[in-house]
């Protein structure tokens, strides 16, 4: 008994005819009736009746079925555990990140590494409006991203959700605020992360909403260079309290009415990533955050 002879008789069986099975298995219709019937000469018994117009399975061939089927089906699920190994043995997953936040990146990539030495990684950093695209569009597996409101069209892993403060220096008129409604920094000069990052577009949003665009005269990619330049008097600086509220040279406002929220999750397509490297990179990552 040969498994492409289960093949075509469970094909036949579901198309209920020879010609329909041939051109499901894209092989000649005498090939198939060939091996249907050397089948049955092994069996003993007739698998099939064909003395109607369409093929009907005997009572032999009822008792047959199921295990056909199911000597298929752990052949095709040998072959796919061992399309997941090879893909975790010689796998590729790109990962994107914006390029601040507290998470132990780099930990949790070298473990996967230790893990599964043979899976190319790939890293990029960039803002969170472009990084989600490349995750929509498939460029990228995952990516962690900052964010008001996650994306409709991607699973999101939460990994924190903070306020966001406005930061002033020692010595300048607010320094001894405790909060501050946004409407009051509409015409204050801001120091901001650049357009496409998270925090960015919450304070744009924001201020939207209130009726004016924030004055940002500086923009910065690394939140420290932010902080340098508000301790240097450059203007208030828009950044998330786990930051904000550890440097003794600046002074955090809570910014209220509303109160800006900021969250930064791993986001990742909704239909799982495809490769099997790619999802065990997902489950790895998640169960560290």
């Amino acid at each position: 008994m040969e498994l492409h002879q289960l093949e075509y008789f469970v094909a036949v069986v579901e198309e209920a005819g020879f010609t329909r099975a041939a051109a499901r298995l894209r092989v000649a219709q005498p090939g198939v009736s060939a091996q249907v019937r050397k089948l049955e000469r092994e069996l003993g018994l007739a698998l099939l009746d064909r003395t109607t117009r369409s093929v009907r399975l005997t009572a032999a061939g009822e008792a047959v079925l199921p295990f056909a089927r199911a000597a298929l089906a752990a052949v095709d699920g040998a072959r796919q555990a061992v399309d997941e190994l090879a893909g975790l043995q010689r796998g590729r997953v790109a990962i994107g990140t914006v390029n601040s936040h507290t998470v132990d990146l780099a930990t949790i990539l070298a473990d996967f590494h230790a893990r599964w030495p043979g899976v190319e990684i790939t890293l990029v950093e960039d803002v969170s409006e472009r990084l989600t695209d490349a995750v929509r569009e498939g460029r990228l597996d995952a990516a962690i991203v900052a964010y008001a409101r996650a994306p409709e069209d991607l699973d999101v892993h939460v990994v924190t959700d903070e306020a966001l403060d406005a930061v002033v220096w020692d010595g300048h008129e607010l320094a001894g605020r405790e909060t501050i409604p946004l409407a009051e920094l509409r015409d204050r000069a801001l120091v901001c992360l650049p357009r496409g990052g998270g925090i960015r577009a919450i304070l744009d949003a924001a201020c939207a909403e209130e009726g004016f665009a924030p004055r940002v005269a500086f923009e910065a990619g690394s939140p420290a260079v932010i902080e340098q330049l508000a301790a240097r008097h450059l203007g208030i600086a828009i950044l998330p309290e786990s930051i904000a509220r550890h440097r003794e040279y600046l002074h955090p406002i809570r910014i209220t009415d509303p109160e800006l929220r900021g969250r930064l999750g791993l986001a990742w397509r909704r239909d799982e990533p495809t490769s099997p490297a790619a999802a065990a990179w997902l489950s790895h990552a998640r169960s560290y955050l």
